[in-house]
């Protein structure tokens, strides 16, 4: 792009037309009258203004908001996020997909075109991300959600405890039969005559009811925590398994939303394991109950046929009205969760600037806006409890109303009102408690939606892949074709045709801030999968070898260092294989014994979350040993002195020197490329994702030191994002 500005590069703004278009195309509503009337005056008003700034202007004042706007070369462009706006040769037309391949391309004439990639360097891309209405990966049913499918796998493993807890529900309202046989036979002919043979009897027969109601609800009760333990020990544990292996790429950048994400598993299993069983097994009984109630009291049943309805609407009206308040409310609480976690771990940042009055502004904000949903949430519950309550209540006054009447007409006795009224109640409990359940249900639906976003993140191998074991110890590391962009991102963070490395290549990548060197060095290790091209680690594609045989080839140090909670020994060990032979020699080497003799436990030292505890240049230390211990055949090191003094700088080339095997492959990715020069025999340039240099370091390092003492250096095109 040379010098050139990407914002004065367009001679004339875009059509209003082909905004139009390539606004349906992206399923956003626009009114074609009012985007013109937009355009008219944001034209008269300042016509020079830059293409992103004039068209968010227009959008906004067509009342089409919360559009990302981004302005880039086609150069960095990802062909995937098409349809886009492109400036090509003066004129700006929409570019989709062609069916044949290539770019179809559409001036506002609705001429079209064909043409292919190559032909548009040096065109320029503006993009146009809409408001995501509904996430992509959110399932459609019930049955589409994989955490739903999961939990209902877990419990349904074993089914033999689903028939003891069916028997023994059924048994336990069947003996809820007796209370109300019991008071019909002391109201009708125990009172009348004073039989206390009679009543001795009947309150015997109660005790053995009333013990063997509390063994079977006893039993039934144990059973049912057993299975929630082990159901959420077995899910919790495939759902933290699959997060360790998804792709890095893929993670939602948000650990805030990450962990709630991970957290909702206990609002799912306790729903699924305890609720639901009884809501599937207690209200088919109130159909029973009514028909005793119908069998002893006739017409009163009515009273309870008439109210069920009421109460179940009542439980779908509220779990309606709360569908969209808990959505909001867990997307605010999941943002609070990440500022929480950010706060925490930018404490220092925050006090030394002074910041704290903006994060604890934005936190109160969130707060007010999590507690008024709150408010409304609870008062919709609260009203649908209140209410089946007071249904409760009128169906026990109207029992008993139209009872007196049957009494009167001679049809009812006083024993048989009073039964009809305790099996009453045996109805309205179970559908007050189905009112409950499809209230929490909106919870629980929300939690699965959260864990299925966890369980819908692409694993890093297919769980049906047949994955390579190559015997041989790989020799090269080739990219053919690569190109990566993020997530929900048009940027092409790296486009490389062909780059090849081979045994004995110490190579030293270099380039500006940005260049894209920390994302080369995470697609050679595998860490990040490319969108398109080959990833060939010796003769077998990495994304089909086996991960823990990539593990033992390769040794990636990440450019942010992270140290866990344990011990020294354990964050140098990580993967417990090495013996302490090995880690003691590179201790030595690299100064870690200083550390440990720091510490009266030594090797035991307790490290906590982050490192906390250990200085910058410490952390770095024990994450290049790490590498270092593990010996691998492929070094990959992104910025591995950046926290060093020069002193201890060349201690670690010295004994990355040393460490260094004939055949191994090295590559370096610094900012201070002196001292690692005397290492390398090959030096990459990287610009803007690119590999633009590859040469010897005699020949490019001299090149690059004028380059970088020029007043004046080079500089090219960047994105710009409105």
């Amino acid at each position: 792009m040379g010098e050139r500005r990407i914002d004065n590069a367009a001679d004339h703004h875009p059509d209003p037309a082909l905004v139009q278009n390539l606004l349906a195309a992206l399923d956003v509503a626009c009114d074609g009258k009012r985007l013109q009337q937009a355009v008219q005056r944001a034209s008269a008003a300042e016509d020079q203004q830059p293409t992103v700034q004039w068209l968010r202007r227009v959008l906004i004042a067509a009342e089409v908001r919360e559009l990302a706007l981004v302005l880039l070369p086609w150069q960095r462009f990802d062909p995937r996020r098409l349809p886009v706006l492109v400036h090509h040769r003066g004129t700006w037309s929409v570019a989709t997909q062609a069916d044949a391949g290539g770019v179809l391309l559409t001036d506002s004439d609705g001429v079209q075109s064909r043409v292919t990639n190559p032909e548009l360097d040096g065109a320029e891309v503006l993009w146009i991300r809409p408001p995501p209405s509904r996430p992509a990966d959110e399932p459609a049913t019930l049955g589409d959600n994989l955490a739903a499918r999961l939990v209902w796998k877990e419990l349904f493993r074993e089914r033999g405890w689903l028939w003891t807890i069916v028997v023994a529900t059924c048994l336990v309202n069947l003996l809820g039969v007796s209370t109300a046989l019991f008071a019909l036979q002391v109201y009708d002919r125990v009172v009348p005559t004073l039989a206390y043979a009679t009543l001795t009897t009947l309150v015997a027969g109660m005790g053995i009811v009333v013990a063997l109601d509390w063994t079977l609800k006893t039993i039934r009760a144990r059973i049912l925590d057993s299975l929630a333990c082990s159901v959420d020990q077995r899910l919790s544990q495939q759902v933290f398994e699959h997060l360790l292996h998804v792709q890095l790429d893929a993670q939602p950048r948000s650990l805030g939303t990450l962990a709630a994400q991970v957290g909702s598993l206990d609002t799912i299993r306790h729903f699924f394991s305890a609720t639901v069983v009884f809501a599937l097994v207690d209200l088919p009984f109130a159909l029973m109950f009514l028909g005793f109630i119908a069998l002893i009291a006739g017409p009163v049943a009515w009273v309870y046929v008439v109210l069920l309805p009421a109460a179940l609407a009542l439980g779908l009206v509220a779990q309606w009205r709360l569908r969209d308040l808990l959505r909001r409310q867990l997307s605010r609480s999941n943002e609070r969760q990440g500022l929480l976690v950010d706060s925490i771990r930018g404490a220092e940042s925050i006090r030394a600037n002074n910041a704290g009055w903006r994060f604890a502004r934005q936190w109160q904000e969130i707060s007010d806006s999590i507690n008024g949903y709150s408010i409304q949430q609870r008062a919709i519950s609260s009203f649908s409890t209140v209410t089946t309550t007071s249904l409760a209540t009128s169906a026990y006054v109207l029992a008993v109303v139209v009872g007196v009447w049957q009494i009167e007409a001679g049809l009812l006795t006083i024993g048989g009102l009073i039964a009809a009224s305790i099996l009453g109640g045996r109805i309205i409990a179970p559908v007050a408690q189905s009112v409950q359940y499809l209230v929490q249900w909106q919870h629980v639906s929300q939690a699965l939606r959260m864990v299925h976003q966890v369980l819908a993140l692409e694993p890093e191998r297919r769980p049906d892949q047949q994955l390579l074991f190559p015997d041989a110890q790989p020799g090269t590391l080739e990219l053919t074709g690569v190109r990566f962009a993020y997530p929900d991102s048009p940027i092409r963070q790296l486009s490389i045709d062909q780059l090849n490395l081979e045994s004995g290549d110490r190579v030293l990548l270099v380039g500006p801030v940005g260049s894209g060197k920390s994302t080369l060095l995470k697609v050679l290790a595998g860490l990040y999968r490319p969108g398109e091209g080959r990833v060939r680690l010796g003769q077998a594609d990495l994304w089909e070898t086996d991960p823990l045989l990539v593990s033992t080839q390769i040794g990636y140090l990440p450019q942010s260092v992270h140290l866990f909670r344990g011990t020294l020994r354990s964050n140098l060990c990580l993967t417990g294989t090495a013996g302490d032979d090995r880690m003691l020699e590179i201790s030595r080497q690299l100064g870690i014994d200083a550390i440990a003799a720091g510490s009266p436990q030594g090797m035991d030292r307790p490290i906590s979350e982050g490192g906390d505890g250990l200085s910058g240049g410490q952390r770095q230390l024990v994450a290049l040993a790490r590498v270092f211990i593990n010996q691998p055949r492929i070094w990959l090191l992104d910025e591995p002195t950046t926290s060093l003094d020069r002193d201890m700088e060349q201690r670690v080339w010295q004994t990355l020197e040393a460490s260094l095997r004939a055949e191994d492959i090295l590559v370096v990715s610094t900012h201070r490329p002196l001292m690692a020069s005397r290492l390398a025999n090959r030096v990459l340039v990287m610009q803007q994702g690119r590999v633009v240099r590859d040469g010897k370091p005699e020949a490019l390092l001299p090149q690059m030191a004028k380059q970088t003492s020029s007043p004046n250096p080079p500089r090219g095109g960047k994105a710009h994002v409105a």
